[in-house]
This record gives structure tokens, sequence and C-alpha cells, in this order.
């Protein structure tokens, strides 16, 4: 007992270990593609605009120049009038000088000017086009998170396998990524059906011996000549036979309900509460457990047997794992929720469940207290059950502790069209 206190009260405090994790903003692949786009674009863009300038001055400052240069021995003789007044020597040279130091500022200010305009002009086209180049050139890379991120959120994760990107396109990096993700997909698709098939077919050959036995204790037991400690044994193997039995058939519905379903019909909740309240009024009165129902309507689509094997399985529990004083209860209510979603509730008096092994009863054999025993009468796959008709409806399925003891378990269908 010592060694798994510790055990316990580990995983009693390991939810409060968990670190909290937030969400942070992160700038996409696309919006820094096209960042860098547009911050290329602007540094060749100023460096051609740099380089415009520096010839351009020169090319001014040269045409000037020239003007004023002459042929050995021979001089230049500047004359104007300007105003009625008359320039000539050094002083309209000078003049001249200023008019074509003014012209080329003029220039070369227009030119800075109207370059950094149209470059801020046409490095925000380039960067509104680097967005939509950055789009269309990640949108295959989009299709394969699309088709990830739609298998990761199946209800369970073999029921997306069936997903594919089947990317067209070049053959380049990004088509051999999508052909690869649909291999291992496939790969993967083709492991858990054969596993169902594995099961399926396995349950259906160990009913023949199970049967077999069966018949070869009653044969033994009903013998004239049989003592009453064979008769015991008999009754003792005969209900680990019965055993056997309920679990090889919880195998076959659960491989069952793990395929899609093909056929879909309506059923009213209601009505199936209603029935199966009445298959479990004897058995709930010889355990002492009164059952009580509020049913509403709750039309959905599906399968009526596994629906009925859905709630059968939710009303059992609730006797079986019931408090032993005559005074426990098992209530069902069917009720409609919303436009897209019906309900059914079903609570019951018991022992006290752990928070934390809520989410362990969801898992195939696993069972409460003494019922790991081998000859417990429960198999441990009654909430798996439920569990994967729920999910092969559409619906899901979600458990919590009663106050006071026991559980209340909720399964949510989408409501019939």
């Amino acid at each position: 007992m010592s060694l798994l206190m510790p055990a316990r009260l580990l995983r009693r405090a390991r939810p409060t270990l968990r670190p909290t994790l937030r969400p942070t903003l992160r700038p996409t692949l696309r919006l820094r593609l096209t960042l860098v786009y547009g911050a290329l674009f602007l540094l060749a863009g100023l460096t051609l605009l740099a380089v415009t300038y520096l010839l351009f001055d020169q090319q001014l400052k040269g045409i000037f120049d020239s003007q004023y240069a002459s042929e050995p021995g021979r001089h230049k003789q500047v004359i104007l009038t300007r105003n009625g007044v008359t320039i000539q020597g050094e002083a309209a040279l000078e003049w001249l000088r200023d008019q074509q130091t003014g012209v080329r500022d003029a220039a070369v200010t227009s030119l800075i000017t109207q370059g950094v305009v149209a470059l801020l002009v046409v490095g925000a086209a380039a960067v509104a086009l680097g967005w939509v180049v950055a789009g269309r050139v990640l949108a295959p890379l989009n299709l394969v998170t699309d088709t990830a991120r739609r298998i990761a959120a199946a209800p369970m994760a073999e029921r997306g396998l069936s997903e594919r990107i089947a990317l067209r396109g070049p053959d380049d990096e990004v088509k051999d990524l999508a052909d690869t993700f649909d291999t291992m997909v496939e790969r993967l698709d083709r492991s858990f059906d054969g596993q169902r098939r594995f099961v399926a077919n396995a349950s259906h050959e160990l009913r023949t011996p199970l049967t077999l036995n069966r018949a070869l204790v009653e044969l033994a037991m009903h013998r004239r000549t049989a003592s009453s400690d064979v008769k015991e044994l008999g009754e003792s193997l005969l209900e680990i036979n019965a055993r056997h039995e309920r679990l090889i058939s919880g195998l076959l519905l659960l491989a069952r309900t793990e395929q899609e379903l093909a056929d879909r019909a309506p059923v009213d909740l209601a009505d199936v509460v209603t029935h199966v309240i009445e298959q479990n009024a004897d058995a709930a009165a010889a355990a002492g457990v009164k059952l009580d129902e509020a049913t509403g309507p709750a039309p959905t689509t599906g399968d009526a047997l596994l629906l009925e094997r859905l709630v059968h399985n939710l009303v059992e529990n609730g006797v079986r794992y019931n408090v032993t004083d005559g005074a426990g209860w098992v209530r069902v209510t069917s009720r409609t929720v919303s436009r897209e979603t019906v309900e059914v509730e079903v609570a019951n008096t018991g022992p006290a469940v752990p928070p934390y092994d809520v989410p362990l009863l969801f898992k195939p054999f696993h069972r409460l207290g003494d019922e790991r025993a081998v000859t417990g009468t429960s198999a441990g796959l009654g909430l798996s059950i439920v569990r994967s008709v729920a999910v092969a409806h559409g619906g899901d399925v979600r458990a919590r502790p009663r106050d006071g003891g026991g559980l209340v378990v909720v399964v949510s269908l989408p409501r019939a069209r």
C-alpha cells in the first residue's frame, strides 16, 4: 500500500504541474515573405535612384562646364542684355553660372523628389503584389496544413485517415512533400483498417469455442450422475464463459462502431430511452435501484440499434455502479438543446469518482475498483462503446462526477434536419 500512495498522490498533483500555455502572436510565413520582397524592392529602388542621381548630376555638370571651355589661344566674349542693361565679361559669366547652378539644383531636386514619390508608390504596389504572389506560392502548403489539421481534429485518429491532399502541379519540393504526406496517411489508414479487421475476425473465431465450451459444461451439469461439486463448478465456468462472450460481443460492436455509418435513419432518442428503461427494469429492481426517465423530443439520425446499445450501456453502468442500500437511483433524460444538438443524460447515485479517473473510464478494459477481477461482471468496454457510437454518429460524450457520489454522463448528437 505504501508503494501505491506516492503514485496516487502524484497523479492527483499532476494537473497542477502543467504549465499554462498562452497563444503568442507571430508573423506568418506569407507576411514574412511579403516583407522580404518589399524590403528588397525598396533597397534596389533606392540604389537605382542614388546611381541615377550621381550620373544625372555628373552629366549636367559636364554639359555646363563645356559651355565655358575655349580652344587654346582663343577666348570667349559673353555679352548679355538683361532688362535693358548690357552685361559683358566676368559679370555676364558669373550671372550665367548662377542661372545654370539654379537650373541644375532644381533638376536634381525634382529628380530626387519625384523619384522618391514614384519609388514609394511602386514599392507599395510591389508589396501588394508580393502579398498576392506569396499567397499563390504558399497555397499548396496551406492545403497540406488544412488536410493535416482536419485529420488531427477528427474525433478518433483513424477516422480522418481517408483524407488526401492529391496536389496537382509541377514536380517540385512542395508536391514531393504533399505526395509523401499522402503516402504516410495511406499506410496508416491500411494499418488501422487491418487492425479493425483483425479484431472483428478474431472475435468471430473465438465465439465458436466459447459456444462449444458452454454446451459441454451444460451437458456435464445436467447429467443424472453429476454431483453437487460438479454443478457448482459448472455454474462458475458458465459465469466465466458468459463474461467472455460479453467481452467478444463488445469487441465486435467496438470494431463495428469504428467504421463509418453507411445507412442513417431518423431516430427519436426519447423512444430509445423509454425502450431501454423497460428492458432494464427487472435488473434495476433486483439491484435495489430506481429508474427514472424524463423524456423530451430528441430527434436525430443514425443506426437505431447502435443508439439503443449506447443508452443501454449507460443505464447498465448506472445500475451496476450504484449504492447497495436500496436508496440508489438512475435518471435518464433526453432533450433538444438547440437547432443543431440533442442530448441524452444519464445520472446515477453511487460511490465517489475522482475527477482524474473520469477520462480513463472511456478507455477499453478500464474498470473501477474490484471489477478488474477476472470473474467481474463487466468487460470494461461499456463506455468505450458509448464513445465509439457517439463519434460514429458525429457526436461526443462528456462525463463529470456527481455531487454526493456517482456520475453524470451526457451524450450530444446532431439534431435531425
